[in-house]
């Protein structure tokens, strides 16, 4: 009685792959490239169009994504390919909210120019798709984790809730001196600086235990300094196990998702 189904098996692979592969456009959401340019550079990046935007025309959410070191580059598609681009790709018929991928170029950080890039790209997708203003999420891994607080330092009043993922204030400056959040970098307390300044803003941060690329100590003093600023609601998760990458783990996390999809400016 085995051996017939296990013929069977190559058949029925065929008929699943030919079913997903018949399935709407429409019916899955998909990346899709823009352009946009600031300070009279053309800069490239990615939207994600969840499978909703058809339905439900403004009243989409719309998440930031700034990407790591690994990711930099010019061709406007390296950054869906670690961290959330990969999550939305498993999620490709379910995700419910836009997601802009701006890129950073070469050996740069998410700062001036290219904090600005993200920005406009952000807006563009704002203005194309009719998403929700009072619906913007930002996040980051890494580099990315600095670049989210650089960003919703130049813009406290725009986001609704911010992620940042295995970040940091300050890197060890022997070890990459240009890799800082900008905005309090000269403040003689860096960490109470950016509690006091977004103690209004719904922050979830999280990080690896072990991770020995970008180091939690500044996550931790980040989170303490919230709670001594009595912030509204900052959360701190450390992955006991986890080493640097902490962002599979934390894109995976249903609770992350329904938390940050309920806030609303």
């Amino acid at each position: 009685m085995v051996r017939p189904l296990l013929r069977l098996l190559p058949l029925l692979s065929l008929l699943m792959l030919a079913a997903c592969a018949s399935t709407p456009h429409s019916a899955r959401g998909h990346f899709e490239s823009r352009a946009v340019k600031v300070d009279g550079q053309t800069a490239y990046y990615q939207v994600f169009i969840p499978a909703v935007a058809a339905r439900t025309p403004g009243s989409l959410p719309v998440v930031l994504f700034l990407h790591g070191s690994g990711e930099r580059g010019r061709d406007g598609v390296k950054q869906t390919h670690a961290g959330l681009g990969p999550y939305l790709r498993e999620h490709a018929t379910d995700f419910p909210a836009l997601a802009v991928f701006p890129q950073v170029p070469g050996d740069e950080e998410w700062n001036g120019h290219n904090n600005r890039v993200a920005v406009a790209a952000l807006d563009a997708a704002i203005a194309e798709f009719g998403a929700d203003p009072a619906r913007q999420y930002l996040t980051g891994m890494s580099m990315g984790g600095y670049g989210s607080w650089n960003i919703a330092l130049d813009e406290p009043q725009r986001f609704a809730a911010i992620v940042p993922v295995c970040g940091a204030v300050l890197a060890p400056r022997a070890v990459r001196p240009t890799l800082f959040v900008e905005q309090v970098a000269h403040e003689a307390d860096p960490y109470a600086a950016i509690a006091q300044r977004l103690r209004q803003t719904p922050i979830w941060i999280f990080h690896g235990a072990q991770d020995d690329v970008v180091p939690p100590a500044d996550d931790r003093r980040l989170h303490a300094a919230f709670q001594a600023a009595g912030a509204l609601d900052v959360r701190y998760t450390e992955y006991p196990d986890g080493n640097h990458n902490a962002w599979d783990a934390t894109y995976a996390d249903p609770a992350m998702w329904a938390w940050l999809f309920a806030q609303k400016r």
